[in-house]
Parts: C-alpha cells; structure tokens; sequence
C-alpha cells in the first residue's frame, strides 16, 4: 500500500473522527497493548490508526499489527536539532527494515523514560533518509510546544532535510498543553505555506483510546 498518498487523503475531519496516528502502547510508555488499541479503535469504528511507541517496533515486529488493515506503521524518535529537542513520527515504512536499526532504542528504558529520552543523539538529516529509505515518510510531532524562537526558520531546516509532514491536527492537552509556545493557527499556516502533509492524532497514553 501507498501509505504516503492514503495520509495525504485524511481530513481535518478524518482525524476528528476516524483517524489516530499518535498512539503509545506498553512497548513504550502507554498503558494499553498493541491489541487492546487495535480491539477498542475497532470498537470505536475507527478507520486507520498508528502505533507511534517512542523509539522502537517492537509493538510491531512482537506482535501481530501487520496483519491489520487498519495500522498504519508508525514510530516517534526523540531528537536534537541544534538547540531544540523535538519528536519525529515515522509512518508508512517497512517494518521488517534494517535501515532504522541505528536509530532504535537500545532498550526499554529508551522507550519510557523521558529523562533518559532526551539525552538522545540522533543525527536529524540521516534519520530522515532513513526512513524515506524505509518506505515511509517523515513528520514533526506536536510542532506548537517547542521551544525555538522562529519555529518556521526551525521546520525550513527540516524541510532541507526532507521533512514530508506536520502535525497539525493535535490536542495539546496534558503537560503539552502547559509548555505550548506556538498557536495552532501558526502551525497550519507553516504547513499550508510549505505544502506539508498535514496528520494527526491524540498522543493517547491512557487505557481508553480517545
């Protein structure tokens, strides 16, 4: 499947309704398994849905997800660009790749520790190719709560790098909510003035897929 092109397709609506492309599982730091995510977002006529566990596949390659129709593959990688740490969502990449593996957490504790996280080095530029090497396509997590004085300059930089998305569609509740810098409205106007695929989801952590 052409996952690139199906993302393009979702709506402002899609991701209000039927489309999640931000989920944690037990794999990393969420509080549902892979299946309890897959079973309620059925149950909740969800249409697609991505599995974004912070730095590995495990929740794909261990379990059974390939096999459903509606899982988008995803991962979220925590970053450093320059000054500014930041997440980067993969979507849409061969699971059974090596090309990530560099890239991946060495173990659990890289997956759910958010002090242990953000001493990650990552090299932005070459994680990107990797992913499009992959298969898949590159996005910026949660742009609006970074700390960057010019988040346009900060996404145009990315952007050279191949950036493909934005997150646009985003709740920013929780601790997110509390460390916001940037408007909704600035991030839509950044993706519009780029032409940047636009995605969406709930960053669900909890144990009732919302």
């Amino acid at each position: 499947m052409d996952y690139k092109q199906l993302i393009k397709t979702f709506t402002k609506d899609n991701y209000h309704n039927n489309v999640n492309l931000h989920i944690h599982s037990t794999f990393s730091d969420g509080q549902m398994t892979s299946d309890e995510i897959v079973r309620q977002a059925k149950d909740k006529g969800y249409e697609y849905i991505s599995i974004t566990d912070h730095n590995t596949l495990d929740g794909y390659i261990k379990t059974n997800l390939k096999n459903e129709s509606i899982v988008i593959p995803g991962i979220e990688f925590d970053c450093w660009y320059k000054t500014t740490f930041f997440h980067l969502l993969g979507y849409g990449f061969d699971i059974n790749t090596k090309l990530l593996n560099p890239f991946l957490a060495k173990n659990k504790r890289d997956t759910e520790s958010d002090w242990v996280r953000i001493f990650a080095k990552r090299n932005v530029k070459k994680l990107i190719q990797a992913i499009h090497d992959a298969g898949g396509i590159a996005v910026l997590a949660h742009p609006a709560c970074y700390w960057c004085l010019n988040l346009d300059a900060f996404v145009k930089q990315l952007i050279d790098f191949g950036l493909d998305g934005i997150e646009v569609y985003y709740p920013y509740d929780r601790h997110r909510g509390i460390i916001k810098f940037h408007s909704r409205k600035t991030v839509e106007k950044i993706a519009d003035k780029y032409g940047l695929i636009k995605t969406g989801g709930t960053d669900c952590h909890s144990k009732e897929l919302r």
